[in-house]
């Protein structure tokens, strides 16, 4: 781990990673357990990213933590993982705090039961003091929901004649979306081996790095999360120009 931290230019750090968080159910079914036994054995690597993140100087850390498409899932799982999130803000919150860690939400957060959005409006609340790191959770989210909903109000403001279709541009687009206080994710790293984007920041990830690790979620550990921030810092960043 030293090793590969030691080669890390902390003056070049991503600002903002994002993490689609992925390999539970394959770690569960390799272990012999069930899959919520998979989601309950990811809390130590979602803790581990953090901890790298604030350690090497990260401002943002995002979290793929719960998909719109996982509403889909068989009801016992959803469940299962909606009180898992209750219970590890329940245990995480007085650490966040400690270590400067504000939290934040994305998402359609109002489809989350009343009691996990009363739990997560209290956190966000109590952590609203940290400056270290920015922990933003993404939960009911979508990326294609997210373009949607931000289309939506920006009719609604045209049609009460409070923007004009000729003011629109990309500023005012993202002015709508629910990253809009968030700069662009620089790295973006999804575990296990697959490389898609899975409806992840699809707006946001325009000119993002993709790095994809093989370790199944609950297996991260710090060490991965430098891997990802050197192999981010080997790259030549062009944003289509021509490189120097």
């Amino acid at each position: 781990m030293d090793s590969v931290l030691a080669q890390i230019d902390l003056q070049r750090v991503p600002r903002h990673v994002a993490i689609i968080m992925d390999g539970n159910g394959r770690w569960a079914q390799r272990q012999g357990k069930s899959r919520i036994e998979g989601h309950r054995s990811a809390v130590r690597a979602v803790r581990e990213a953090v901890e790298a993140a604030a350690e090497v100087g990260v401002r943002f850390l995002t979290l793929y933590a719960f998909s719109t498409e996982n509403w889909q899932r068989p009801a016992l799982e959803v469940e299962g993982l909606m009180q898992l999130l209750s219970y590890t803000l329940e245990r995480e919150e007085a650490a966040l705090i400690r270590d400067g860690v504000r939290l934040q939400v994305i998402g359609m957060v109002e489809k989350l039961p009343p009691a996990i959005r009363k739990r997560l409006l209290q956190a966000i609340e109590r952590t609203a003091a940290g400056e270290r790191l920015t922990l933003v959770l993404a939960l009911s989210y979508g990326g294609r929901q997210d373009i949607l909903q931000a289309v939506r109000h920006i009719a609604d403001a045209i049609q009460k004649g409070l923007l004009a279709p000729q003011e629109i541009d990309e500023a005012v687009f993202r002015s709508y979306l629910w990253t809009r206080e968030l700069p662009d994710p620089e790295l973006l790293i999804r575990t296990s081996g697959e490389q898609r984007i899975s409806n992840f920041l699809l707006w946001e990830s325009a000119y993002t790095e993709f790095v994809f690790l093989p370790v199944l979620w609950p297996d991260f550990r710090r060490e991965d999360f430098y891997q990802a921030v050197w192999e981010y810092q080997r790259r030549e960043r062009r944003f289509g120009r021509v490189p120097t």
